[in-house]
């Protein structure tokens, strides 16, 4: 998954390993040497983080343990003063391609993890805009570029929830910086989509996508390409990682009152979709794949798919094509423990699977994504699947490693334990299954009587505007209240109810596998039975 060369990063010119004002911003002082690598306590004065209790026993010690490996991997690292997030197992530092994002999931935890996870990268970022790929105990890693949850996107989610202006101006800056630096360095081919020039670049550990390129780029400098034939490669997901984080900062411009900048953001972003769409998807396959210098294919149907879909570059249109011929093909991408990291019935699919491997087992953190774009394309039915297969996985291992079988759901033992993603995983499917769950400007109820989460359960929630939302089961159904106040109840089906930040109903999704009627008993409101089918979404 991760890079984990040991080599220093060339510095040249006015490459530098951080960058000055925002590191005198932080203070120099308060490297805090001694507190490298310790795990880091919740800070005094820090509001109640989410609560979740159920009289599952099995279901509770895992959620508890995923917790406690979560509160493990909160370190101070070197080159930087503050508690960030890092991914565990044996990747003791945070990387850019997940780091930003899973300290975003775990955000109602640690709100100060999940801003330091971001302020790190813009801190250590070169004066010539280039974003580190990472940050570990051993170096700062400026050897790829290793991007695929755009930093951009996270840091704008996580400014606007959290009405962090300094964040939102450090972040813009920064990341306008980046995405020039990307057109400098991994644009060579003059085509405006981005160039991925080595294995790391993508993450793709040991995936026969990358089969015969070099893990890093040359000289561990991201700007070098290795002199092969077949390089660069143009890339459809660290392209679709350029457009999202073009979005974002589209978004964060017109929070700032720069209208022409955020006009020419969202241009460019539908530029660079279009020639996305026009040159690196092959219907003929339903897949999208890297184009090499060549102008060939390289074949090899894999999670890129999912990674597009997180940036919601197809249109429904699309998207409905590649449901059907790829990403819920159980030949293809809808294995018993979805989804491999390489099409079950490709014939690259790697087997047996070794450690660390992007070539068919199914990773964490392709399951950590899928909240990004599964109830965007209307499938929150099917993801219930997938979260539930994940769980069981978790609770029969409970060691939270990197990756498991598609068929069988057996993690692979050889990869150590105490892995972040994994426990996410955990902590995140539990509240997005039978929980709550906060969005920009709504609050999902998530119901399920008789799931196994949601035995006896209560879930307690903090939203960002300080108002605790309870969701309690007793053995009908569940009871709604926000702020003390009681919403109403849910009885007899499974729904997701979508609230306003003031508890007002607006929706009503159909996020189990068959049809079901709810029956919905709001305050001052008769008793309703409401049937409702998968995925469908109703308005109240």
């Amino acid at each position: 998954m991760h890079s984990t060369p040991s080599r220093q990063p060339a510095y040249g010119g006015s490459r530098m390993p951080m960058n000055r004002r925002q590191f005198l911003k932080l203070g120099a002082g308060a490297l805090m040497a001694a507190q490298v690598g310790r795990v880091h306590a919740l800070p005094s004065g820090h509001a109640p983080g989410p609560e979740f209790t159920t009289a599952n026993v099995r279901w509770q010690a895992a959620y508890d343990r995923a917790r406690s490996v979560l509160s493990g991997n909160v370190r101070v690292l070197p080159r930087y003063p503050l508690p960030v997030l890092i991914e565990g197992s044996v990747y003791n530092g945070i990387w850019m391609e997940c780091g930003p994002h899973e300290a975003l999931v775990y955000r109602k935890f640690r709100p100060d993890v999940a801003r330091n996870s971001h302020l790190v990268f813009f801190a250590l970022q070169h004066a010539d805009g280039q974003l580190p790929a990472n940050n570990k105990v051993s170096e700062t890693g400026f050897g790829q570029i290793q991007m695929v949850v755009p930093i951009a996107a996270t840091a704008w989610e996580l400014a606007r929830a959290t009405h962090d202006d300094e964040l939102l101006h450090t972040a813009y800056e920064a990341c306008s910086r980046w995405d020039a630096w990307l057109m400098r360095h991994r644009n060579t081919r003059g085509t405006g989509l981005v160039e991925g020039f080595c294995t790391y670049d993508t993450g793709n550990d040991n995936s026969p996508r990358w089969a015969g390129i070099p893990n890093q780029c040359p000289h561990a400098d991201a700007r070098l390409c290795p002199a092969l034939p077949s390089m660069p490669r143009l890339c459809p997901d660290l392209s679709a990682t350029t457009y999202g984080a073009r979005l974002a900062l589209a978004a964060m411009a017109r929070a700032l009152g720069k209208t022409p900048e955020a006009d020419r953001w969202t241009e460019s972003a539908e530029s660079l979709r279009h020639t996305l769409l026009a040159t690196l998807y092959a219907p003929e396959d339903a897949a999208f794949y890297d184009l090499d210098a060549r102008d060939h294919f390289v074949r090899i149907r894999s999670e890129i798919i999912t990674r597009v879909c997180g940036e919601h570059v197809p249109d429904p249109t699309l998207f409905d094509t590649l449901w059907t011929r790829q990403i819920h093909k159980p030949e293809a991408f809808w294995a018993p423990y979805p989804l491999p990291s390489v099409a079950l019935d490709d014939p690259r699919f790697v087997r047996p699977i070794p450690r660390n491997s992007w070539g068919g087992a199914s990773q964490a953190l392709t399951a950590l994504r899928a909240g990004r774009w599964f109830d965007h394309y209307d499938r929150s039915a099917e993801f219930s699947f997938v979260m539930d297969r994940w769980c069981e996985a978790i609770q029969r291992d409970m060691s939270f490693r990197q990756q498991i079988d598609p068929l069988t759901g057996a993690f692979t033992q050889t990869d150590a334990p105490g892995y972040s993603p994994c426990a996410l995983v955990m902590v995140d499917y539990t509240w997005r299954l039978a929980g709550l769950s906060e969005e920009a400007e709504a609050l999902h109820w998530n119901i399920r009587p008789g799931h196994p989460a949601a035995q006896a359960a209560r879930f307690r929630l903090r939203t960002d505007e300080g108002r605790d939302a309870v969701l309690h089961y007793d053995a009908q159904g569940a009871e709604l209240s926000l702020a003390g106040t009681p919403l109403g109840r849910i009885d007899a089906g499974t729904a997701r109810l979508i609230t306003d930040k003031a508890g007002k109903p607006l929706t009503l999704v159909g996020i189990a596998d068959r049809p079901q009627t709810i029956t919905l008993h709001f305050s001052n409101q008769a008793p309703r039975e409401v049937p409702l089918s998968p995925n469908q979404r109703l308005t109240l």
